[in-house]
Parts: structure tokens; C-alpha cells; sequence
């Protein structure tokens, strides 16, 4: 129970001093004019002006609160290591129990695990969110127990007790790590790219110099190499193929440091080509030759090189050569020469007038099976004696002409195998699509995979592949009208795009394979086949353990399941003769990127109130009530801020001046003036 004197003014406090003021300046006056009733008066104006004032004496009943002390527990994946999680909880138990003997004490724990994004342990964010939920004048005081190493600093919340790190670990508690620098996400194709390589030793550590360390690509066996400590290492890498990359280093663990999950490190980088070279020939002007040409050029990844035969030997008119503006068909430099730095050559509608000898035309085949690309569409000329078929170049065609050449309109159709392939599945809509006009009758070969048909399901669009090279056949010079709009037109540019793309070997377009996608511990396993059914996907773990995962068919030729990978690193899926490696996660989170116990991180935070970070490897401290601004630690012990705080139960107020007093001391001293002014 408290009592104080409160005031609850009648009139505002500016009009009761007006009129304050203006009884003072009647006593002034009364005063200066020497009137004996002065003093009378004055004490007339201060008991209306009290009495304006209404003062009140006011008690209130307060019932005492406990004081909070929050303990913040960090089991993220670090205090895991070694014999921190138990000391971490034997403190916690041991420590609640002594609070909880503590009159007037109540303890808020708090668990802090790992963080569903990888990004470390949020010991700040939890606890700003529980001193939310508590009243700040009756938190006593936060303890944490932990490692220190928390990765949210920026958000640490202003303080209203002593912060206390009970910390974990041991000062002969040492760590050797790798670090992968300014590793990039993409890297072109035959072009280097640096990785900048670490090994650190942390706390206590040996003194070594040198470790050796393994470097494996995509699962392939490991190469080792020496690799000194503590000093940064510059590794240029080239990228074996298109697609994902999957660099596995690694470093080996030594004896009686802290862990080997840094001892690992993941960098996937996605190999893209810089630049597409194509090589367009037009064996002679048409209406498709230009739709080729802008398709080709509106691609800024596309250097074109394009020959269109304007003046072919047969042709006399007299000219001399030294008067043409025309420039000469370099065919020695193109395809002798150079032929190798093109990634893909096309041939439109051409056919053979003399201007390519047969040795080249053979240069191009020995081009395809060495691992080249050649895109043929075929025009009319492809029907007669001659077509490039009838050149050594016909050896790698997907099919033969009939040397009949069909003048119908007819809607391009795809075909069983077209849903399942890559190059053409999912070009939904093929009722809208507009008709060609022409189609070359082909015979497919064997081999051959026929994407789309024409005009009685005859083969309109081939693939192959000859060696380690590919070679596509259209049979037909119409896919222009498609670009033009003709009848609404069709999907010309994916359609191409998709083709050179296959063409060269792109895998987001090989219709055999096995890949996976990743999100977080989660992967999309995607099987692609020409077949009707795949068998299960064969999963190996980073630690060796295999398991099956059967796969769903999603769409013609595409089967899918989903996996969520119960640890951190590089898995292996195998089917059949398909193979795929993909990494989940980092292989070294950012929990163990350093796992060294410090005060360092925190010691701003713990300065702000005074506290201490005690190890517990000495054992647990003392708890003391120690005074607001006062050192909170000392040696052995921490201390807890008592607040006092209540809770008003109820409050009374009581007239100090009620209203009869007042009017009878008004009257009397008032009338007290007036007799001693009227008897002078």
C-alpha cells in the first residue's frame, strides 16, 4: 500500500494562475496602500486557489511481480560438435533448477535450432521475438548458451538486463576448413575460369603446412594434388561439357580437429556456349532463304556466316570477273580450313553445281562423324540427279529421295515418337497451324528418327546421329510460311531452336538421359526416353547407402519422381547406362564454416549491459542480484538485475480540502479581513 498527493484541478491550470495572479495583485495593492487586512487576504486567495486545485491524497494496492530471466538454448547443428550438446543441456537443467529455488523468479526457455534456409543460427531474431512477448521491466536478466557463433547480429534487440554467453567448446578445441572463392554460377564453354582455393586452421591447430587435397568432376575418381595451409590457391578450370558441372574438393581429415563436414566443398556451374558459329549456303534465292537468314541474325548468341550461290559456274553473260560486285564462294578456306570452328552448317535448298567438289563434300561428312552438326533443308533440286544425296555427303542423310517432289497443301503433323522427343514434344495447338505447300518425298533410313510427317504420313522432319556428330533432314522448303503468318502460321522459331540446340548437343535436348534439379534437401528426379517404360532410379547417399526410387511418367517420354535427401552433400542416380550426380545443399553450411567457440561476435552486445561470457568448461557460475548499472559478471559468477516491478490492484482517492472546509475557511478568513480593515 502507497500513498501520494495527486492533483485534479477544476479549471485548467492556466485559469486558476490567472486568477491567482489577479488575487495577488489585490493583496499587492491592498498592501502598498497599507491596509492592515493584507495578510488576510492573501490567505483568502491561496485557500480558493487550493480548493480550485483540488488536491487528493491517492493510495494504491500493489501486488509484487516475478522477475523473468529468458534462456536462450542453441542446439543449431555447431553445438552439436563433440560434447556440446550435453554440456549445453546438463547447464540448461542445472541452471533452471537454481532459478526456479529464487523467490519470486520465473524462467522463459527458449530452443534455437537450425534455420530452414541455411542461413546459421538466428539467436538474435529469437530472441527479439521473446522479448516481445514479455513485459521489458520485469526481464532480470538473458542467458545464452551457446558457441557464439550466431549469424544475425545486425538484428540484436536493445537490451533492458545483463546478457550472460554461457559459452561452449574448449580453448584446445581446433578446426582445419576449406574455403572455395568467387565461385560463378555459369562459365563458357573452352574458356577458364578461376577458382581461388583455402585451407584455414582454426583455434588450437597443429602447425602444418601443407595437406593434399581431391578434386573430382561430375562423381568421376578423385585426382589429388599438395595443398598448403593457410594460404590462398588460384585454380583455373575448363568445363567438360554443357549443362550442369558438378566439382567436388575435398580435403582430407586430420586427427583431432573438430569435424570434417568444412573439410568438403560443392561448386555446380552451368556450362553454356558463348557463341553459336552457324554456316548458312543457299544453293540459289528463294522465299525461305531470307526467313533463314533474319531468324538466324535476330539471335544475338548466333555468328552467321551466309553464301548464297548467285552466279553458279553454268552461268555466261559475258562479264568479267573483275567487273562483279559479287564475292567469291571461298570454298577452300570454308571447307577445308575453317570448317572445324563452325558448330553447325546449313543447307538450304542446295544442290550440287560444281562449286563444291566432291573432297569437300567429304570434308564435311568426315565433319560430321567427328562430332559436327549439318542441317539440310531440302528444296526441289534434292529430288534430282542433283541432290547433295547423290554426293559422298548422302552417306550421312537420314533418308532418300524418291525423286518425286508433292505439290499439295498439308498440315505438319508429329508424330508418336515427336511427342517423346525433346526437339518437338509439347508444340501443343497443331490444329491452328498453318499448311505448307511443298514436300520432298523421302525414304527414311533406318536409323533415322522421324519427328514429324507430311502429305500421307510421309517423314517430313529426320533426325540421326553419325559417330559422334548429328545430322537433320527437312524435307520440305515451306517452314517460311510459318514466319510469314500464312494461315496463321506455326511455331517456326522454337521449332529451329529446339533443332540446333539438339544438334548441338545441349542437354536440356537429348531425348536419353537422366538429370535431376534441385531445391534446398529436395530434388526433381527427371528420366527422359524414347522408350515406353524406364526402370527404378538408383540412388546413392554421401555416406554410401543406396536406396530405389520408382519414377512416374508426367508427360510422353518424361518420367518424374521427387526425393528429399535426409543429409547434406553429393548423391549419385543411376538407370540403366544414365548417370547423374547432384550436390543438396552446401557440402559445407554456413554452420560449419567456422566452428571454433568465441565471445568475440557478441562481445558488443554483452558490453552494453555489463555481462559476462564465462566458459563452461570451468564450470557453471554463480547467479547474484546485483544492482541496475552495476558490473554484472566477475569471477565464477553472473549476475541478475531484481526489478521490483507490481501490479496496481486498485486506487482510492481522498479529498484533502472538501468542499464545507473550504467554504468555511473562505468565509472566516474573509470576514476576518473585512473586521480588521473595518475597525481602522
Amino acid at each position: 500500500m502507497t500513498g501520494t498527493i495527486v492533483f485534479d484541478p477544476l479549471l485548467p491550470w492556466l485559469a486558476i494562475g490567472a486568477l491567482a495572479a489577479l488575487g495577488l495583485f489585490g493583496v499587492t495593492l491592498a498592501l502598498w496602500r497599507g491596509l492592515r487586512g493584507w495578510a488576510w487576504r492573501l490567505l483568502a486567495v491561496t485557500v480558493l486557489a487550493a480548493a480550485l486545485a483540488q488536491p487528493s491524497f491517492q493510495q494504491e494496492n500493489r501486488a509484487p511481480l516475478s522477475d523473468i530471466v529468458l534462456m536462450v538454448v542453441d542446439q543449431s547443428a555447431s553445438q552439436k560438435l563433440a560434447d556440446r550438446a550435453g554440456l549445453t543441456e546438463d547447464t540448461a537443467t542445472t541452471l533452471e533448477a537454481r532459478l526456479a529455488d529464487r523467490p519470486n523468479t520465473e524462467v522463459r526457455r527458449i530452443n534455437v535450432g537450425d534455420s530452414a534456409d541455411d542461413a546459421g543460427t538466428q539467436l538474435m531474431s529469437a530472441l527479439s521475438e521473446a522479448l516481445a512477448e514479455e513485459p521489458r521491466g520485469r526481464v532480470a536478466g538473458i542467458l545464452l548458451l551457446s558457441d557464439g557463433r550466431l549469424h544475425d547480429l545486425e538484428r540484436a534487440p536493445d537490451l533492458p538486463a545483463p546478457l550472460h554467453l554461457l559459452l561452449t567448446g574448449k580453448e584446445s578445441d581446433w578446426d582445419r576448413r576449406l574455403i572455395v572463392k568467387n565461385a560463378p554460377a555459369f562459365a563458357i564453354l573452352g574458356e577458364p575460369v578461376t577458382l581461388t582455393l583455402s585451407v584455414q586452421d582454426d583455434g588450437a591447430a597443429p602447425n602444418e603446412r601443407e595437406t593434399t587435397i581431391d578434386i573430382s568432376v561430375d562423381g568421376a575418381p578423385a585426382q589429388t594434388f599438395a595443398m598448403p595451409i593457410g594460404r590462398d590457391v588460384e585454380l583455373p578450370i575448363t568445363l567438360p561439357h554443357g549443362g550442369m558441372n558438378v566439382i567436388q574438393f575435398s580435403v582430407p581429415e586430420a586427427d583431432g580437429e573438430l569435424t570434417d563436414r568444412n573439410n568438403t566443398s560443392l561448386v555446380q556451374i552451368n556450362g553454356v556456349r558463348d557463341r553459336l558459329r552457324v554456316l548458312l549456303v543457299s544453293g540459289e534465292p528463294h522465299a525461305g532463304g531470307r526467313t533463314w537468314r533474319n531468324l538466324l541474325k535476330s539471335d544475338s548468341s548466333v555468328d552467321l556466316v551466309h553464301f548464297t550461290i548467285l552466279r553458279p559456274p553454268e552461268k555466261q553473260d559475258g562479264v568479267p570477273v573483275n567487273e562483279l560486285s559479287l564475292i567469291a564462294f571461298p570454298t577452300r578456306e570454308l571447307f577445308l580450313d575453317k570448317i572445324e570452328d563452325f558448330d553447325l552448317i546449313i543447307f538450304d535448298r542446295y544442290k550440287r553445281r560444281g562449286i563444291l567438289p566432291a573432297i569437300y563434300l567429304d570434308n564435311v561428312r568426315n565433319y560430321v562423324e567427328q562430332g559436327g552438326a549439318v542441317l539440310i533443308n531440302a528444296g526441289p533440286d534434292f529430288a534430282t540427279a542433283q541432290s547433295l544425296y547423290r554426293s559422298p555427303l548422302g552417306e550421312v542423310i537420314p533418308g532418300a529421295p524418291t525423286a518425286r517432289v508433292v505439290e499439295e497443301a498439308y498440315r505438319p503433323t508429329i508424330t508418336d515418337l515427336g511427342d517423346k522427343h525433346p526437339v518437338t514434344a509439347g508444340m501443343l495447338n497443331q490444329d491452328t497451324w498453318g499448311r505448307w505447300l511443298r514436300q520432298i518425298d523421302i525414304a527414311a533410313s533406318d536409323d533415322a528418327e522421324v519427328l514429324m510427317t507430311g502429305v500421307d504420313e510421309r517423314p517430313l522432319l529426320m533426325l540421326d546421329r553419325v559417330g559422334e556428330g548429328r545430322v537433320a533432314l527437312i524435307a520440305s522448303d515451306q517452314a517460311w510460311l510459318w514466319s510469314r503468318g500464312y494461315e496463321g502460321g506455326g511455331p517456326q522459331l522454337e521449332l529451329l531452336r529446339r533443332l540446333a540446340h539438339w544438334m548441338m548437343k545441349e542437354p536440356e535436348l537429348e531425348e536419353e538421359t537422366l538429370f535431376a534439379e534441385a531445391t534446398g534437401q529436395t530434388m526433381r528426379i527427371i528420366r527422359r526416353t524414347l522408350e515406353d517404360s524406364v526402370g527404378a532410379v538408383t540412388i546413392t547417399h554421401p555416406d554410401g547407402t543406396t536406396e530405389e526410387i520408382e519414377l512416374e511418367e508426367t508427360a510422353p517420354g518424361r518420367f518424374e519422381a521427387t526425393f528429399t535427401g535426409p543429409e547434406i552433400g553429393l548423391y549419385r542416380l543411376a538407370e540403366g547406362d544414365k548417370e547423374a550426380v547432384i550436390g543438396l545443399g552446401p557440402a559445407a553450411p554456413k554452420e560449419f564454416e567456422e566452428t571454433i567457440a568465441t565471445s568475440e561476435i557478441l562481445d558488443p552486445v554483452i558490453a552494453s549491459m555489463r555481462g559476462g561470457a564465462p566458459r563452461l568448461e570451468d564450470g557453471i557460475p554463480a547467479l547474484r542480484n546485483v544492482g541496475e548499472g552495476r558490473p554484472a559478471a566477475g569471477r565464477g559468477w553472473i549476475g541478475i538485475t531484481p526489478r521490483n516491478a507490481f501490479e496496481t490492484v486498485d486506487v482510492t482517492q481522498t479529498p484533502l480540502l472538501p468542499a464545507w472546509l473550504v467554504l468555511l475557511l473562505a468565509s472566516v478568513v474573509i470576514l476576518a479581513g473585512w473586521l480588521r480593515e473595518g475597525r481602522n
